[in-house]
């Protein structure tokens, strides 16, 4: 089980007298009548007439006004969202230059600034780990996967991890050029990364000098790699039919509205025996977090709305990938736990790691004593230890990983229908006993 120690945690009597405080507080307090206000109504899809009553009652659950399908996630918050979270992450980046530009100062010479690992990297680090692994055991090619597409990069956590599996046999020499190009896990060696969101794909830029110095040190490239900003969500893939060997996604699929529409697309940018190699969150993730701010919501307001997912379930996985073309799919999934002081650290890094809620029918606000209330629930309903409360929470995560391939003809497929030579029936079945003397 992962622990997450790093920040202080909130002691049991403070948050009770602070839950009490504001429960006392907020207990007469009841959210204004949409009838009275015409301003909330119509902020809300209520059509109002002049004489302020209300003649129909119109939620959108879509960002398009002109469809009849039901978006499950607001793509604009949730770019909002992770933007936010880049941000914050540079403000960090900005500071620990400063602090090692101050100490450089002191000493003789000046040194590249290497990159810091971040306190909100580790899941998104830890899920790219073990998704590139699977790298190694698909990977029948001599050649491997030389071009490689990943959606929804992020913040380069898959590059990251196949840069850490370089691979000295699968060097690759340039007549023209001195500089070597080094295949990473799977031999992938160029890599392009696409994501909708420019802010949190570009969030490492600052410390491309530093990269660039070690390869001109070791007269080598591991793996090129090429950045575009597009919608993974409307738009179609900025690349034409029949390209990359393999496209890999990890944590990217559960903000897809359209999910069936991207892999269609996905399906048609590979080449003939290309590989799809994902991970998603399953449907069993964050299932203390979901029940803690339900029974919280539901006691203080009377009413529950949406904080957290939905993701998909595991069943249905195989089936969208056969629906949309994919042969021989193999799927598992890893259950992942992971120890928190409390349910606020926890909220935190989701909002820090841009996996906040971001769904179509979430509420606007919601009141500080309805986290404060989860929180307490949180840590008397799931403890990390059992009958001990004291030592912090545990979050359980669902896993699932993916692996498709676009059809070819050296594949293995079932023979025609009525081509068999022999008929079930003609199977004899002869029972025997274990009393039976030989």
């Amino acid at each position: 089980m992962i622990r997450r120690n790093c920040f202080s945690a909130l002691t049991r009597h403070s948050v009770l007298c602070r839950a009490s405080a504001i429960g006392s507080s907020c207990v007469d307090r009841q959210p204004q009548s949409p009838r009275l206000n015409p301003r909330y109504k119509r902020h809300h899809g209520f059509e109002v007439m002049a004489n302020n009553h209300v003649v129909a009652q119109r939620r959108l659950f879509s960002s398009k006004k002109d469809t009849e399908e039901t978006a499950p996630f607001n793509h604009s918050v949730k770019l909002k969202q992770r933007a936010r979270a880049a941000d914050s992450c540079r403000q960090y980046y900005n500071h620990y230059i400063r602090t090692q530009t101050a100490a450089a100062a002191t000493q003789e010479g000046q040194e590249i600034i290497k990159k810091p690992i971040l306190p909100y990297d580790y899941f998104h680090k830890e899920v790219a780990q073990r998704l590139v692994e699977r790298l190694d055991d698909i990977n029948v090619r001599e050649e491997g996967f030389p071009l490689a597409l990943e959606v929804g990069a992020g913040a380069e956590f898959v590059y990251d991890a196949i840069i850490d599996g370089c691979d000295d046999d699968l060097m690759l020499e340039l007549d023209d050029d001195d500089v070597e190009y080094s295949g990473g896990r799977g031999g992938v060696r160029k890599l392009v990364q696409i994501d909708s969101c420019p802010a949190m794909l570009h969030r490492d830029d600052i410390f491309l000098e530093a990269k660039t110095k070690n390869q001109e040190e070791d007269n080598s490239i591991f793996c090129e790699t090429y950045k575009i900003a597009g919608d993974l969500d409307e738009s179609p893939l900025p690349f034409p039919d029949g390209t990359f060997d393999l496209v890999i996604s990890s944590m990217a699929f559960h903000w897809v509205n359209d999910l069936p529409r991207l892999l269609t697309e996905i399906k048609r940018v590979l080449k003939p025996d290309g590989c799809l190699l994902f991970a998603l969150p399953g449907g069993n993730t964050l299932p203390e977090l979901r029940s803690s701010l339900v029974l919280s919501e539901l006691e203080r307001t009377g009413g529950v709305s949406t904080h957290v997912g939905p993701y998909i379930d595991l069943s249905n996985i195989g089936s969208l990938l056969t629906w949309t073309g994919f042969r021989l799919p193999t799927i598992d999934i890893d259950d992942i736990q992971i120890g928190y002081p409390n349910a606020m650290v926890l909220m935190e890094h989701l909002a820090r790691m841009g996996e906040g809620n971001a769904c179509m029918n979430r509420r606007d606000r919601v009141g500080l004593g309805t986290f404060v209330g989860a929180a307490c629930l949180y840590r008397e309903l799931y403890p990390a230890e059992e009958g001990n409360a004291s030592e912090g929470i545990v979050a359980s995560a669902q896993v699932i990983y993916g692996i498709a391939w676009k059809e070819h003809e050296s594949q293995q497929s079932p023979d025609e229908r009525g081509s068999a030579a022999h008929k079930l029936t003609d199977i004899s079945v002869t029972k025997t006993s274990s009393n039976d003397e030989p």
